[in-house]
């Protein structure tokens, strides 16, 4: 993209930090990003960049063409927050009550809006295109990485790039994981009807919780029985919801959860899996169910070639450690682009034990 690295000037990194701050001063949660969407767009036109706005529901897509013949390379950073009250007495604290930057996409985008300065102000030092992509919604299903695609944010890439901040790495180092990296993120929710009745005659009733925490129990076996044991996959019951007395049988229970996979192939397994276990239970006891089972996010897969431009890229910097990660089990929608074009979902180190930044 350029011929050397580019080391930030005291006066644009605190233009990346004041950004980073207002940013979290005023959060918005998925698909309410309006004013957010319409800052970075300001951003940009006082940088003189071409982008356009409205991208996908809320996404904000800029481009820079270089001086030099090259390829096009698209930045990919999210600006969404989360529904968290924030609890810090920092100057920069939220002023939105119960929203929040928890997830470091106030980080993504100030560190976005830097490159675009650094390469707006050296354009014939810049091969090819660059394209800056602000995405919305990455923390809902069903995020705003797939409608920007669809919107036409990726036609003409030839690559494309993303980061997030990971206090699990300290600062300094970058973590690249090559193939599967990220996990497919489905949800599940369960109601089994059963017949209620008086604690003191069981026999009379369908025990709506009990079956509820055999099916607990029973979903377990799907991962150790059923799924090759060289496949990563987690089933996780985080919700269950039963009973309106202590000497009640409840006749209807609730079970909320959600299945994490590297590959389709265990994705579907899974989800055929959760049917019948719970078919079986329910056929054996005279209840009834209903699943609700919804994909989220597919497999995040980085590209063999981009994940080694991002190793290289980092071998040539000074006070940098590269560290190759294995995969997690949390998901993000930068699938999505991957699907459409090669690239590599990279994560910077933001711990430090001294500023008490080791908070997940």
């Amino acid at each position: 993209m350029t011929d050397a690295p580019v080391r930030l000037e005291e006066p644009l990194k605190d233009r990346v930090v004041e950004n980073r701050r207002r940013l979290h001063r005023h959060p918005e949660l998925s698909f309410q990003e309006r004013e957010t969407a319409r800052w970075i767009s300001a951003r940009l036109e006082d940088l003189g960049i071409e982008h356009r706005e409205g991208v996908g529901g809320n996404g904000v897509v800029g481009r820079i063409v270089g001086g030099r013949p090259g390829p096009t390379v698209a930045f990919r950073a999210d600006f969404d927050a989360l529904p968290i009250q924030e609890e810090t007495d920092a100057p920069y604290v939220s002023t939105s009550p119960g929203v929040m930057h928890a997830c470091g996409h106030d980080g993504h985008t100030a560190m976005l809006l830097g490159l675009a300065e650094v390469l707006q102000n050296d354009l014939d030092q810049v091969h090819g295109e660059v394209i800056l992509i602000f995405q919305h919604a990455e923390e809902q299903i069903p995020g705003g990485a797939a409608s920007m695609v669809e919107d036409g944010c990726l036609r003409g890439v030839d690559a494309v790039f993303g980061v997030h901040l990971n206090t699990v790495l300290r600062t300094g180092q970058i973590g690249v994981c090559e193939g599967p990296a990220m996990a497919a993120a489905d949800r599940f929710g369960v109601k089994i009807s059963g017949s209620g009745g008086h604690g003191g005659f069981p026999h009379q009733t369908v025990d709506a919780l009990v079956i509820a925490a055999r099916a607990v129990l029973d979903l377990q076996l799907i991962v150790s029985r059923y799924v090759d044991p060289l496949q990563p996959a987690v089933v996780s019951v985080g919700k269950l919801e039963a009973g309106s007395g202590f000497n009640v049988i409840a006749g209807r229970a609730s079970l909320q959860g959600t299945v994490r996979t590297l590959s389709e192939e265990v994705r579907d397994l899974i989800e055929e899996k959760i049917d019948q276990t719970l078919r079986g239970l329910c056929e054996g006891t005279g209840a009834s169910y209903e699943l609700d089972y919804q994909r989220g996010y597919p497999p995040l897969v980085n590209h063999a070639a981009a994940s080694e431009t991002v190793r290289e890229a980092v071998r040539g910097l000074d006070r940098y450690e590269l560290v190759e990660r294995e995969p997690i089990m949390g998901g993000e929608d930068f699938a999505y682009y991957l699907r459409e074009v090669p690239g590599c979902f990279f994560f910077v180190g933001a711990g430090n034990e001294e500023k008490g930044t080791t908070y997940p």
